[in-house]
């Protein structure tokens, strides 16, 4: 099986948007950035010894974290080396950089973003050896950092009853985040005036993203990306991708289950600022598992009736617990090609159905799973590539909400 070709470009330039700059009379306009001078690239894939990304949500902490990635490069002449007055890059190499990491689908020749992000570090190890290269590891994480280097008082512009996205976008343009890195639906939620408090950029963000009941990331191409509770309530029986190992779907190499109760709520009290504790259980799951509490009291949605529907839908979601699909590996080297393009293709809320075949005292069983991904990791070197993908229950469970699994549910829950 063919490898894809993985492509590494530094570019030095100051500012957090990834467009190539360009002058009048070169470039291509739409694509590039009007700048006075050309910016200073450089393509380092011929020389990549490793990479690693990762990204993804914490099931424990419910929030999306900040997407890292670190890249070997061969470097016997120290041109990545800060202090090497002789690199073509000299004085350049700074922290926060840009970065970006695509891969190309060897069958189709498709293009996919895998990373972009701001460099952290540029890590010389030089060799004297015979037959050791020296190396630069250049360290990155994506636009999370900036925004968390960021800290915010008051935001021009907000007031209450503002929708969430609005004040996300407002608070994106606090912090200059540009507008054509920005991918934010409409929420349902208004929120109450922004308080008036210093936290971060992305304390802020993330207040305003659960009060909707959303998810804020960024995205592999280094997007802002805000999806509204719409959204993430949808349901993840259409058109998953197939994962299995009796033929039926794309091969897979490794695959982790869990069953536990690391993600069951089922006492939840949820206090908007300036508001009252609204309360939701489930005495039937209690029953059964003890008792698990959530509690929120820094969220800004503007009425307790909405705080409400959010506790109950939080605890409709994770009354319950069953087996999951902790992790899932592809062996770029061994799967079919659909199972390559799935690894270059696939990324955050995708539906996965994984298959796979147990033994049993007597024959067989099988365990069948439909998940949203939320976690992706590449480890790519020139002879092998791994990805795993890490999957959940979506962030609202659109069939647990309304239905009668434990007969005590509220209705109202379900136009939450």
């Amino acid at each position: 099986m063919s490898l894809p070709a993985i492509a590494v470009i530094l570019n030095f330039s100051s500012g957090p948007s990834f467009g190539q700059a360009m002058i009048i009379g070169s470039g291509v306009l739409g694509v590039n950035i009007l700048a006075d001078s050309i910016t200073v690239t450089a393509d380092v894939s011929d020389t990549v010894q490793a990479v690693n990304i990762s990204r993804g949500r914490n099931a424990l902490s419910d929030v999306f974290q900040t997407g890292n990635c670190s890249v070997v490069i061969a470097d016997q002449e120290g041109a990545f080396n800060p202090e090497n007055t002789a690199s073509p890059y000299y004085g350049l190499i700074q922290p926060l950089r840009k970065i970006t990491i695509t891969g190309t689908d060897p069958s189709t020749g498709d293009i996919y973003s895998m990373f972009a992000g701001y460099t952290t570090g540029f890590n010389y190890q030089q060799s004297r050896d015979v037959g050791i290269v020296s190396t630069t590891t250049i360290t990155a994480v994506d636009g999370f950092r900036l925004a968390n280097l960021a800290t915010l008082t008051t935001v021009a512009g907000s007031a209450a009853g503002d929708l969430a996205s609005t004040r996300i976008t407002q608070i994106l343009d606090a912090i200059a985040w540009p507008a054509s890195m920005r991918d934010i639906d409409t929420a349902a939620t208004t929120v109450q005036a922004n308080p008036v408090t210093s936290a971060t950029a992305l304390a802020k963000l993330q207040q305003c993203t659960d009060s909707e009941y959303g998810a804020l990331y960024i995205d592999p191409s280094g997007n802002m990306v805000f999806q509204n509770r719409a959204f993430t309530s949808s349901s993840i029986a259409a058109s998953p991708t197939v994962f299995a190992d009796d033929g039926t779907g794309i091969p897979y190499s490794q695959v982790k289950f869990l069953f536990n109760d690391d993600l069951v709520y089922n006492s939840g009290s949820v206090t908007r600022i300036g508001g009252t504790a609204q309360t939701s259980e489930n005495a039937a799951s209690i029953a059964l598992y003890f008792k698990h509490s959530y509690n929120r009291t820094d969220l800004i949605m503007q009425t307790d009736a909405v705080a409400l529907d959010y506790v109950r839908a939080y605890i409709a979601s994770r009354q319950a617990t069953s087996v999951r699909t902790d992790q899932l590996s592809l062996n770029l080297n061994t799967t079919s090609t659909a199972g390559v393009t799935a690894a270059l293709e696939l990324d955050y809320f995708d539906p996965i159905t994984v298959k796979s075949t147990q033994p049993a005292a007597t024959g067989t069983s099988t365990l069948d799973k439909t998940l949203q991904i939320f976690g992706v990791s590449h480890n790519v070197t020139p002879n092998n590539w791994v990805t795993t993908f890490t999957t959940l229950e979506p962030i609202i469970d659109a069939f647990i909400i309304g239905s009668s699994q434990y007969g005590i549910l509220d209705t109202s829950v379900v136009s939450y």
